[in-house]
């Protein structure tokens, strides 16, 4: 039988309600095309890390993450009417850069299949 660790639960519950929260509640401009990937929830559930990635260049990245960053409180608040947490944990969001790392892997990976095809 396989065991969760609680944290793990609750920072799927934070991932699906902070990403319902973007989608249909908070209407600042600044947060473009904003994906949260992940939640890493501390053991004592006291801190958590939301990882995000944005659709676009460098501009939106920063300007998705200063919306972010002023909608803490409110997603803060939101979370609390939303879960049963004694305590709701500290929210930090961080730019989760692991589908441009892919993304270019896979670039890396093409360029090395055509040049094979070409030898």
């Amino acid at each position: 039988m396989v065991r969760f660790k609680r944290s793990e639960k609750v920072g799927d519950q934070i991932r699906e309600e902070i990403s319902q929260i973007l989608l249909v509640e908070l209407k600042d401009p600044r947060i473009g095309f904003v994906t949260i990937t992940k939640v890493a929830v501390s053991d004592d559930l006291r801190t958590a890390t939301v990882y995000y990635s944005v659709f676009g260049g460098a501009q939106e990245k920063d300007e998705s993450f200063q919306g972010l960053v002023s909608a803490t409180g409110y997603i803060k608040r939101e979370l609390g009417k939303r879960m049963r947490l004694k305590y709701m944990p500290t929210i930090t969001f961080r730019f989760d850069d692991s589908l441009e790392h892919g993304e270019h892997i896979e670039e890396l990976l093409r360029g090395v299949k055509g040049s094979d095809e070409g030898a």
